[in-house]
């Protein structure tokens, strides 16, 4: 079984021999848990792949929100884009240095939901990149500003209001990216405050299932289909995935396109907003 939508990732292979192209623009998106103790701005400015510009996803945000990088405005994410280099017209490639795309898969998203579509994933990260000794580099590029045009698709995206509004009707399966202890509520959060456990009805499928641990790669497609089925996600039925801080939640976005989902939101507050709010109901 081959990818339904296989565009949205690209090898290493296939970028190495298109680098130079005119309308490719690379991005950066590495950003890490507290926890993991690394600094992705920092990273980025001491070696990324030729060319890349970096994709701050604490800054691209709604930074007046208390949650962590919500989304911004359409007006705030064209001007970042335009300071970027990047604009209407573009393909785009997004890649980060985890292990398995943690963060790369939330700039792809962010790219849809602003109407942008001609995005994809690099396959293995600037892990396998650097694994298979490819060239890099330490300077930022000088982009030239471009125009980017950015409009709102809401159909990609769920508040509190919706996700509330959703356990009464169910239309939409809510599939949670957290590890089986978090969302059990057997381990702690990693950020202060927050209960443990789930919202009533969802499902688990760990983020960190979807790549093959050895290689990098995202999972074949049959074995992505039985992930989701495994946890209980009919294909058929429509999906908002969330995580802890609406990151990780992308990478089940991503990992449901590939196998042909067309019905996939994310809740961009994410367990920060629904684990830390008294008021909505938590299973355990």
């Amino acid at each position: 079984m081959t990818y339904v939508n296989g565009d949205a990732l690209v090898s290493t292979e296939w970028l190495a021999d298109h680098l130079k192209a005119p309308d490719l623009r690379i991005v950066d998106a590495s950003w890490y848990l507290p926890f993991m103790k690394r600094d992705g701005k920092k990273e980025y400015a001491e070696r990324h792949i030729q060319g890349a510009v970096y994709f701050d996803i604490d800054d691209i945000a709604d930074t007046e929100s208390s949650l962590p990088h919500m989304l911004p405005s359409p007006e705030k994410f064209a001007a970042r884009m335009r300071r970027l280099g990047i604009g209407d017209g573009n393909r785009i490639v997004v890649y980060d240095g985890s292990d398995n795309h943690l963060s790369a898969p939330r700039a792809w998203w962010m790219f849809r939901v602003f109407g942008h579509t001609d995005v994809a994933v690099l396959n293995g990260g600037l892990k396998k990149w650097l694994a298979e000794g490819r060239p890099v580099e330490d300077l930022p590029p000088l982009p030239r500003e471009r125009h980017f045009t950015a409009r709102r698709n809401d159909i990609l995206v769920r508040d509190a209001d919706q996700m509330r509004a959703n356990l009464a009707g169910k239309r939409e399966q809510v599939v949670d990216a957290r590890s089986k202890g978090r969302f059990e509520g057997t381990e702690p959060e990693p950020r202060a405050g927050l209960r443990g456990g789930h919202s009533p009805g969802s499902r688990n499928v760990p983020a960190a299932a979807l790549a093959d641990p050895t290689t990098g790669l995202f999972k074949e497609a049959v074995d992505l289909k039985v992930l989701f089925q495994d946890a209980g996600v009919d294909m058929a039925k429509p999906v908002v995935t969330s995580c802890g801080w609406g990151v990780s939640a992308c990478a089940l976005t991503l990992a449901l396109h590939l196998i042909g989902h067309r019905q996939v939101s994310v809740y961009d507050g994410s367990w920060t907003e629904w684990g830390g709010r008294t008021d909505l109901p938590v299973e355990r």
